[in-house]
């Protein structure tokens, strides 16, 4: 059951923290117009399901069809800019021994709100690379002008072996990359607090990161305004958007800036 603290308490737990290490899923971008994977598609995207495009067999039975895809989300995503949430978490990180930003999400809004070095679990929509070899692909320029609605494209070929590109994204039915759940669940166990923020908490195995920094003894904080399965380990649940509360939450525990 998740702990009845005080606000004051919440704070003074922050000011302390030597290790926090901050969990981010797909609401966080969602508050900077990003679709998610529950919205509904549009345009020629309107009659899929997202979870038929994101696969490695749909990207080897029409390539166009799967590339076209990520290219619209890859606009959308040049398209948006941070949000006052990823703009707090990098102002956090400043006033904090150490902070560790681990997140489900495939796009730049991090880095560009200036958190340095996320630990990537799905990828990104930024590092493309060959369906063959697996070599790093050059990284893509801008799709101005690129309609609303999307449409079908070729993929790119790879200059070493003529492979097709592939998005750099973790695809349903794919192992999350060794080297990134690693160092999740390391600082998951080391850490003094581990906030989460807009992740269903669902998908597995990223989801049992905060369940493994409570078992380390740290205290577990969710920022969502819709109930996750991880409400009942939570020692506190804070039901409003990420863009909202972050910032003051920062300004009331470090002063801001």
């Amino acid at each position: 059951m998740s702990l009845r603290a005080s606000h004051q308490q919440f704070t003074n737990i922050l000011r302390r923290a030597k290790h926090i290490v901050v969990f981010t899923g797909a609401g966080v971008s969602a508050e900077s117009g990003i679709p998610t994977f529950r919205d509904a598609l549009t345009g020629l995207w309107s009659h899929f399901d997202p979870s038929q495009l994101a696969t490695a067999d749909a990207f080897r039975r029409d390539p166009e069809l799967v590339w076209g895809w990520y290219e619209w989300r890859r606009m959308k995503v040049m398209r948006a800019v941070p949000n006052a949430a990823h703009e707090a978490i990098a102002v956090m990180a400043q006033w904090v021994p150490k902070l560790t930003l681990i997140t489900q999400n495939v796009d730049d809004l991090h880095e560009r709100a200036g958190s340095e070095a996320p630990i990537r679990l799905h990828g990104s929509l930024f590092a493309p690379r060959c369906s063959a070899c697996q070599r790093p692909a050059v990284h893509l320029e801008g799709i101005p002008g690129e309609p609303e609605g999307g449409r079908r494209m070729a993929p790119p070929t790879c200059s070493h072996c003529g492979g097709l590109i592939r998005p750099g994204v973790v695809w349903f039915g794919e192992a999350l990359p060794e080297a990134a759940l690693s160092q999740s669940f390391e600082a998951a166990r080391n850490c003094d607090v581990l906030i989460s923020i807009g992740t269903s908490s669902l998908v597995q195995p990223a989801a049992e990161i905060p369940f493994t920094a409570a078992q380390a003894g740290a205290t577990v904080v969710q920022v969502n305004p819709n109930p996750t399965p991880l409400d009942h380990l939570a020692h506190f649940n804070m039901r409003a958007p990420s863009a909202q509360l972050l910032p003051a939450l920062v300004e009331e525990t470090w002063g801001g800036n």
